[in-house]
């Protein structure tokens, strides 16, 4: 299995990738160029900058510690009769404003401002319509296409395995409700009832991530459902049942063990299917509420730029989750030709 994979160069791409994104997710306050909770720092007067843009930024600390700093973006520093005074950007050129040593440190002098309070800061993305840096907010938006896929797949194996197997192991009454119970809840198109279940649950992050779990339970509840009724007909789980074994270890050790594979499977694009699901709802408005940073919120937020001539606004989250789909897409064809998975 493992030399037919390693032979996939495609599936091997896909998994540096992928590997490379979950670095990126966890690391992302140190990476990212803004590291303020949520890379919120706005600057209104370099909104919708273009990619490369740079400006100086003076950093204005709070006496209050926890409102941590304050950041403006100038456009000059200005000596007169040494007092130092700044330039904000998109106000008039004569127009200059005194620095306030009471908000620094004690004994900070106005060369120590100009020199340790004033940054040269290029932002490789250009900034959004908050005039917040645009790489930022999409590097730590990959947190939650990240964790919404993996706490989704996780709530959905728990409940569609438990279901499926309990079904196809015993048969009869209880088949016939679980199986109704699936078509049931798989005659329902997949956004409406997970727009259902948050508007239920309310707004917020873990109710999304709940809300999307609840829902992708069903396709991997009728496969291993399938594999189960095949499965339990095997010889060597007769001879587990002639030699008295518990129902319950013959399903945790004898079958479930079997069906992994196409569960491997199924969990890939069920990732792929949670992200685009969460896109779709922060795109909505019902998905990560502002200011977290998410993909699809972002799309929302600058989706008519592109009509504006800056559409790399909702091009560069769009193709974030294009990227990561496609990953997790041909990631899980390559399992399934590595695993042999017939379903």
């Amino acid at each position: 299995m493992l030399r037919r994979f390693s032979e996939d160069r495609i599936g091997l791409f896909s998994v540096f990738y992928i590997v490379t994104m979950v670095f990126i997710a966890i690391f992302a306050y140190w990476i990212a160029p803004d590291s303020s909770p949520n890379a919120n720092q706005m600057h209104l007067s370099i909104h919708s900058k273009p990619p490369g843009f740079s400006t100086q930024i003076l950093i204005l600390p709070n006496p209050n510690a926890d409102q941590g700093t304050e950041e403006i973006a100038i456009d000059r520093l200005f000596w007169k009769q040494d007092q130092l005074f700044y330039n904000a950007s998109g106000t008039p050129k004569d127009y200059l404003q005194p620095i306030d040593l009471s908000r620094y440190p004690s004994k900070t002098s106005y060369l120590d401002v100009e020199k340790s309070y004033v940054k040269e800061r290029k932002f490789l993305l250009g900034t959004d319509k908050y005039g917040r840096d645009l790489l930022s907010r999409v590097l730590i938006g990959s947190r939650i296409s990240l964790s919404i896929g993996f706490i989704a797949v996780l709530i959905s194996l728990v409940v569609g395995v438990f279901i499926g197997a309990i079904a196809g192991f015993f048969g009869g009454s209880v088949d016939r409700f679980m199986v109704w119970l699936i078509n049931v809840v798989w005659s329902i198109p997949t956004l409406l009832m997970v727009i259902g279940i948050t508007l239920a649950l309310g707004k917020g992050y873990w109710q999304v991530f709940i809300a999307v779990g609840l829902t992708m339970w069903v396709e991997v509840a009728r496969v291993v459902r399938g594999q189960v009724i095949s499965i339990k007909e095997k010889t060597y789980v007769q001879a587990a049942r002639v030699l008295g074994y518990t129902n319950y270890r013959i399903l945790l050790k004898h079958i479930l063990p079997v069906v992994i594979p196409p569960l491997i499977v199924i969990s890939a694009a069920n990732f792929a299917s949670a992200i685009l699901i969460e896109s779709g709802l922060s795109f909505l408005g019902i998905g990560a509420q502002p200011p977290v940073p998410s993909w699809g919120g972002m799309i929302k937020d600058h989706f008519r730029y592109i009509l504006l001539g800056k559409p790399y606004l909702a091009v560069v989250p769009g193709l974030a989750i294009m990227s990561l789909v496609f990953a997790f897409m041909t990631l899980g064809n390559s399992l399934r030709d590595a695993l042999d998975v017939k379903t």
